[in-house]
Parts: structure tokens; sequence; C-alpha cells
């Protein structure tokens, strides 16, 4: 089945569709999710939390704002973090936030100082190269290792860290930290 089909066929909630994206991408998202959580079951858990959300969701994705790729590994990455965060909550013996529990207020000056700072960023990573950009979005986007990531490029950890470390400097001189340099 195409992804145009998976998408169309959650849409309508024909169940068969649901298997077919469970298949076709299982894969990407427990690549996502195993830099992210540990423990196996919490991932399988998050897999199908996951899937619950694309299932109830899908009628929200836009293929204009961007591929279904793009949208998934979003959720994804969201959902393993957030799971992250309420293990880590859990295990520090505090108590459990909730979904439902609102978030401190932010004002408006924080929000639009927050806004910029992402603007400036991205515009920024748009200078690197595309490997670059896969490389950095591997490590701090994704939270891959270092040793993941030099063994799926062919590379050294020391070289990947080599990388990395460049990378900053690009970035921090392009965003104007360290201006002595």
């Amino acid at each position: 089945m195409q992804e145009y089909q998976i998408i169309d066929g959650m849409k309508n909630e024909n169940q068969e569709a649901l298997q077919h994206f469970r298949g076709k991408y299982k894969p990407l998202i427990l690549y996502i999710l195993k830099p992210i959580l540990k423990d196996e079951r919490d991932i399988e858990e998050c897999f199908s939390d996951i899937t619950v959300t694309v299932w109830n969701n899908i009628k929200y994705y836009n293929p204009e704002k961007g591929t279904f790729t793009t949208w998934l590994t979003a959720i994804s990455r969201n959902a393993a973090f957030n799971k992250a965060r309420k293990q880590t909550r859990i295990t520090q013996n505090e108590e459990p936030v909730y979904e439902s529990t609102p978030s401190p207020c932010i004002s408006p000056e924080e929000s639009a100082i927050k806004k910029e700072q992402q603007r400036l960023l991205q515009k920024a990573i748009a200078t690197l190269s595309k490997d670059n950009q896969s490389l950095f979005y591997r490590k701090y986007y994704y939270m891959q290792s270092t040793a993941q990531i030099a063994a799926e490029l062919g590379l050294s950890e020391r070289a990947v860290e080599g990388r990395l470390y460049r990378i900053k400097q690009i970035l921090r001189k392009e965003l104007g930290g360290d201006k002595d340099e």
C-alpha cells in the first residue's frame, strides 16, 4: 500500500490501512524512540501511543505543511520525550504530571523571544551543508548516541565528536556568540 493510500484509508477509519501503517512506519518510529527511551516496554508502549495519536489525528495532517514522514517524526519524537520526562518524574518520586495539567504561563514577551530564537537557529542550521545538518539533527534532535552515529556513518566516534564540535562553532559564530573568535 502506498503512503497516500495509507493516509486516505486511515482518514476513512480503515483498519487494513492502520495495519499497513504499523508495518511500514514501525522501523522509522523505533529508530526515533530507541535513543530516547531505554526500556523495551516503554518503547513498545510509546509506539502504541503514537499509533493511536496518528489514528486520531490523521485528519489534521496537511501535506502542504510538510511530508507525512516529517509529521510522523515530530509526533514520535515528542511522544518519546514526553514519556521520558514522565518516567523521570516518577523515578524521582515526584507526583506525575498528566497531560491535562496546565503548563506554567509564559508571558507574550518570553514567547516572542523563544520563537525568534528558534527562527534564528533554524536559519543558522540551514547554512550548514546537508551532511552537517543531518549530523546535527541526529545528535541534538533525535538524541542518537555518538557511537550509534559513528557506526551508521562508518566513522570513528572521535571523528563524529570533532565534526559536532566544528558544527557547534559554526552555529555559535552564525548566532553571534563568542565574538572574540
